[in-house]
């Protein structure tokens, strides 16, 4: 997981470096520390980082050098500077502007203004609107077959789920994926094009690259789904949208992020407690520019599972499942002490006996922490 972002963080004050570096790495960033100014171009020049934090203060070279250096030198010179100082004049601020440095922050510093700070940065040297635009050219030729990135629990088993992929003859546009969101979390996207035609399907790995493109430490959740929103209004025909739900889970840290768009509410099962549904607020993608998207912190444990579905679980042709989602909770709690691939496979079973057809493709995804 060497693809995300690295950031090199300058400071002579060893607690400095410890506070910035852990506030960075749980937002999903790498990070490498030095602790002089004479030790930062060398580090810049072996690692690349894509941004550097550096502490104005410091013996021997200060950070105005160094950053005077950093521009100097054609390898370093577009790497985005932050500067980390106890000067707080707006003369010394004028000054690390001037030499090249993209911002200035005072001391004492908080890590969440530090880490939306260089959250900004990066979203701006990637030039986002450049990007938009880019993607969706490239989304408008994307035409391969529905099954062509499909990801298997064998093929990524530290992300510990299981899923059942139902297809219906003409009736496609579910859409489901599973992947590395930042170097320390995970994440998983079920999503359903509306449409019961063959032309539904055709969208499934557009709609995976751009889930891809845009999940990145860089992003918020709500980032990543204003800017899918941007490029499917773009691409979608006037009578098409995207509901979906994308989570991101942290294990290590216990904290998952929960992001819908006009899609089911999850299922949270804990470990000897009644299953839940997980409500946030969103806007359907690809149907209006100003879409909004509420972001749901979740706080789990090992052993708990989360279940994303499509609505296709509970239809059936004209009507819903009687029971709806109480039904699929029920299934949940019945299958609790199975393994979790059993667990997915079972729950599809109760709720679409065998001779079922429902109208629409079904994704069934379990998760365990």
């Amino acid at each position: 997981m060497n693809d995300f972002p690295l950031i090199l963080v300058v400071d002579n004050e060893a607690v400095n470096c410890k506070v910035l570096s852990w506030a960075l790495r749980e937002a999903g960033f790498r990070t490498i520390s030095v602790q002089s100014g004479s030790e930062a171009l060398p580090a810049a020049l072996d690692h690349l980082p894509d941004l550097i934090i550096l502490d104005v203060m410091m013996p021997g070279e200060n950070g105005f050098t160094v950053c005077q250096r950093l521009q100097a030198n054609p390898a370093t010179r577009d790497i985005p500077v932050i500067f980390l100082s106890g000067l707080s004049e707006t003369g010394d601020k004028l000054r690390g502007l001037e030499l090249g440095a993209v911002d200035y922050i005072t001391k004492p510093f908080a890590g969440d203004e530090v880490v939306a700070r260089v959250r900004i940065h990066l979203r701006l040297r990637r030039a986002r609107q450049a990007l938009i635009a880019e993607q969706a050219a490239k989304l408008s030729t994307i035409r391969q077959a529905q099954q062509a990135m499909l990801v298997s629990p064998d093929d990524l088993p530290e992300a510990r789920f299981g899923v059942e992929f139902l297809t219906v003859h003409e009736a496609g546009g579910d859409i489901y994926d599973v992947f590395a969101s930042s170097a320390n979390a995970y994440g998983y996207f079920v999503a359903d094009v509306t449409g019961h035609d063959l032309g539904a399907s055709f969208w499934t790995p557009a709609i995976k690259t751009l889930i891809r493109q845009n999940t990145s430490p860089i992003f918020s959740l709500a980032d990543t789904f204003t800017t899918m929103n941007g490029v499917l209004c773009q691409v979608l025909s006037p009578a098409q949208v995207l509901t979906a739900a994308y989570l991101t889970l942290n294990r290590s840290s216990g904290k998952a992020r929960l992001i819908r768009a006009g899609h089911p509410e999850p299922v949270l099962l804990r470990a000897g407690a009644a299953p839940q549904l997980l409500a946030s607020e969103g806007d359907v993608l690809g149907g209006f520019e100003n879409a909004f998207f509420e972001v749901r912190m979740i706080d789990v444990q090992p052993g708990d599972r989360l279940f994303l579905y499509t609505d296709g679980l509970l239809e059936r042709p004209g009507r819903l499942l009687p029971q709806g989602q109480p039904h699929l909770l029920d299934a949940c709690i019945r299958t609790a002490g199975l393994p979790l691939k059993e667990a997915v496979r079972d729950i599809l079973r109760i709720l679409l006996p065998e001779g079922s057809i429902p109208p629409d493709d079904v994704v069934l995804m379990g998760v365990e922490v």
